[in-house]
């Protein structure tokens, strides 16, 4: 293993010694009644959480435990081969206290943008998802024989780009990316093929290292067991750098610990939903690091979308719950946080 691909793999633990602890942590609800929320960003400065809640068609805050409408009126769609799960706004963040980033998920693949916002006060008028969108960024039109992009799952930021994982071109699985110049959006574009790169389907959870490098949870295929990925790219290249096996089922969301600087995981588990929740990714070892983790389970959750680091080691993490027969049925996604200690 060369010295780049070494300090980033070993990177993933603070220590080895880290590796063996895997005691459970305490998972507490801050509010339910979501339907299939899929995006969840923490708010600088004010310590606000924000969720998409997609099936509902609206970006929403928690203030004092109780649910506020941020954004409204996305439009929704059906995503899933059954299960079906409508689908509306999807990845959320932000790119300062102000100025939040919404994934589309709810148009048809070929129409989907990136949409930015000026986020009203606490307490002010909800704004329009269409109207009020101070700018946007896409759609990925079919072009050349490359199809149309949707399902805009994950957004993750840097002070020049914005990258997001994409779920239209089932035989490219791009990543793309919009240049930020200060605040000023650029043209989004396809960056990353990661169906490529790794040879398994549907980038969806991203995040960005601590030394800059773009950070992918290859999710696999809905009816195939273990075959997620945690792939590593150059952000000034988009070039891979290291590929690993994770033997989790469909990772939707990594993050990195503000605290202990290790990676976390959430498993959707798509065949085996009682297998999935929150998974620390260790080093497997200094023999096979090169080509694997190990995915030490901190807890077990029922369909997890998405998840936040607050400032203070907070963790918030987005489930979308029981799958409901009864469309009228009350709606059991909810909004879940870990106090610090990750």
């Amino acid at each position: 293993m060369n010295r780049t691909l070494a300090s980033i793999c070993f990177g993933l633990v603070a220590s080895w010694s880290l590796a063996a602890v895997a005691q459970e942590a305490k998972v507490e609800t801050v509010v339910g009644g979501l339907s299939n929320p899929c995006g969840v960003a923490v708010q600088p400065e004010t310590g606000h959480v924000f969720l998409s809640d997609s099936a509902l068609g609206r970006v929403v805050r928690v203030v004092d435990g109780k649910l506020e409408d941020v954004i409204t009126g996305f439009p929704k769609d059906v995503f899933g081969k059954g299960p079906f799960y409508d689908i509306g706004p999807l990845g959320l963040v932000f790119l300062d206290k102000n100025t939040l980033v919404v994934g589309d998920g709810g148009f048809k693949d070929g129409e989907e943008c990136i949409r930015v916002y000026t986020v009203p006060e606490a307490g002010k008028p909800a704004l329009n998802f269409d109207k009020d969108a101070k700018a946007k960024s896409g759609p990925l039109t079919p072009a050349e024989g490359v199809l149309g992009e949707g399902n805009l799952y994950g957004l993750a930021a840097t002070k020049s780009a914005i990258y997001v994982t994409c779920n239209g071109d089932d035989t490219k699985g791009w990543v793309a990316k919009a240049d930020l110049t200060g605040s000023k959006l650029g043209k989004l574009e396809r960056y990353i093929a990661t169906k490529e790169a790794v040879e398994v389907d549907a980038p969806v959870a991203i995040t960005i290292s601590e030394r800059g490098e773009i950070v992918v949870g290859q999710f696999g295929e809905n009816n195939k067991p273990h075959d997620s990925l945690l792939t590593f790219y150059s952000a000034k290249t988009g070039m891979k750098i290291m590929n690993l096996e994770t033997g989790l089922y469909d990772i939707t969301a990594l993050a990195y610990s503000p605290k202990s600087k290790l990676l976390y995981a959430t498993d959707f588990a798509w065949m085996a939903e009682s297998e999935g929740g929150l998974f620390r990714l260790d080093a497997a070892d200094r023999r096979s690091a090169a080509t694997a983790v190990k995915a030490v389970k901190i807890a077990p959750l029922d369909k997890p979308t998405a998840m936040a680091f607050a400032p203070d080691g907070t963790l918030y993490i987005t489930v979308i719950g029981p799958k409901k027969a009864d469309e009228n049925a009350p709606k059991d996604g909810k909004l879940l946080k870990i106090a610090p200690g990750l």
